[in-house]
């Protein structure tokens, strides 16, 4: 199991040369936890992919698991931009919900252990331990309501949204654990998100 390290934030890159190590080490960790399991990530392997030295990598992130949920992070912003370009307008808010999460399950299950290793992470951080891990709700509801086209969101609005995100996050578990196929999956959320999602304005 991942080592948690003191309750911070990883560094914020301030410079364009620092942004750019700091997108070398995101990339280098996805490229790693794609290949192996995470118990057999090392960070020292990450460090030497990246280019940057081992002490630069723990200033930016004190732990593995905090540079996993990082990754998530980052994956979950680059899926908003993916799918902020698709046309939904002739879709209903409930479709365009499924639709989102349709896309980002086949986009996690491309790379199951990558998967694995980002969801792992964030299930056992909390925002006191590792505070990037709120980002992931953050950037997951404004994905899902900007797919719904939803912008000010009642409170049952994003009850509804988290109680779907949350049962797909288990779909997700299922089918990394072999429990589920995929069209099973996709059989599910659709029904899920007709249920739950369909009086969503």
């Amino acid at each position: 199991m991942p080592r948690l390290s003191e309750a911070r934030d990883a560094a914020e890159p301030s410079s364009m040369e620092q942004r750019a190590r700091h997108g070398r080490i995101l990339k280098a960790a996805a490229q790693l936890g794609a290949e192996n399991e995470l118990e057999r990530v090392q960070m020292q392997e990450v460090a030497r992919l990246a280019g940057v030295a081992i002490g630069t990598l723990y200033r930016y992130f004190p732990s593995k698991t905090h540079l996993f949920v990082a990754v998530m992070v980052d994956q979950i912003d680059r899926m908003g931009a993916q799918l902020s370009r698709r046309a939904r307008a002739a879709m209903a808010p409930s479709e365009a919900v499924c639709d989102a999460l349709l896309q980002a399950t086949r986009g996690l299950l491309r790379t199951p252990r990558l998967a694995t290793a980002m969801i792992q992470s964030a299930a056992m951080s909390n925002a006191a331990t590792i505070p990037d891990v709120a980002r992931i709700d953050q950037l997951f509801d404004r994905l899902l309501l900007d797919a719904a086209g939803i912008e000010e969101p009642t409170v049952l609005d994003a009850t509804v949204l988290r109680l779907v995100v949350a049962l797909w996050f288990g779909l997700v578990q299922s089918a990394l654990n072999g429990r589920t196929s995929i069209p099973e999956i996709e059989s599910d959320l659709r029904v899920a998100c007709e249920r739950l999602l369909g009086d969503l304005v």
